[in-house]
């Protein structure tokens, strides 16, 4: 990786996608890159306000969010989540789809994006997730974006430092060695205190994620739903 690059970490609610930004940061890091993360600016806006946002408070998140990474020129930037997953929401949400032309423009600027896929545990957290039966139509939500726009993205299964590897060789990097992601594995659990274990079966097998979305694409939820 050299001068500006830029990866994106989409996904739905509790699907690991802060716990694999701060492992590719750590690794990143220690192989010697100038890495900086962008922060999930959903997830401060909730704290703050103690609320979830109303419709009419969307665009100022997706903006927000959108200005956080364009507002870094050099390094590595890692995002943990885009514009898109705000567009999403609302489209999901509140049947606005107003976003998706700002939202999948900004996405163009990745350079790599990363969907985290749904072999994790739905685990509550507060205001900030809606529940488990969100989760399939959110991915497919993000999915069929993507592919409308055109934009290239890979999906990350796996557990602890397998999830890792494979997001590492998406990016088309190697993965690293059992020791050192035993020691990076036991310093993100305490980070994250335990909420978000990373958990799957089948990890990145072709035909599991083909019958998955296959199965994801005739579901909807209820967009007034939450």
């Amino acid at each position: 990786m050299s001068g500006l690059q830029r990866i994106a970490i989409l996904g739905a609610e509790s699907t690991g996608k802060s716990c694999l930004v701060t492992a590719l940061a750590c690794v990143l890091q220690s192989r010697g890159h100038n890495v900086r993360t962008v922060d999930e600016v959903l997830r401060s806006w909730c704290d703050r306000e103690g609320r979830t946002p109303l419709a009419h408070e969307q665009i100022g998140i997706a903006q927000t969010q959108a200005q956080a990474v364009q507002g870094i020129q050099q390094g590595v930037v890692i995002s943990d989540t885009t514009p898109l997953m705000t567009a999403v929401y609302s489209d999901l949400l509140f049947g606005d789809d107003s976003l998706y032309p700002m939202a999948l423009a900004h996405q163009a600027l990745f350079d790599n994006t990363l969907v985290t896929g749904l072999d994790l545990p739905w685990v509550a957290d507060g205001l900030q997730r809606d529940g488990p039966h969100v989760r399939g139509p959110v991915d497919t939500l993000v999915r069929q974006a993507l592919e409308r726009a055109g934009i290239t993205y890979h999906v990350v299964y796996g557990q602890g430092q397998q999830r890792l590897n494979n997001a590492l060789l998406a990016l088309g990097l190697p993965g690293e060695d059992t020791a050192g992601g035993m020691v990076r594995e036991k310093a993100q659990f305490a980070i994250h205190q335990g909420r978000t274990v990373w958990q799957c079966n089948a990890c990145s097998d072709p035909d599991c994620e083909h019958q998955l979305f296959s199965g994801l694409l005739a579901k909807r939820v209820d967009p007034g739903a939450r």
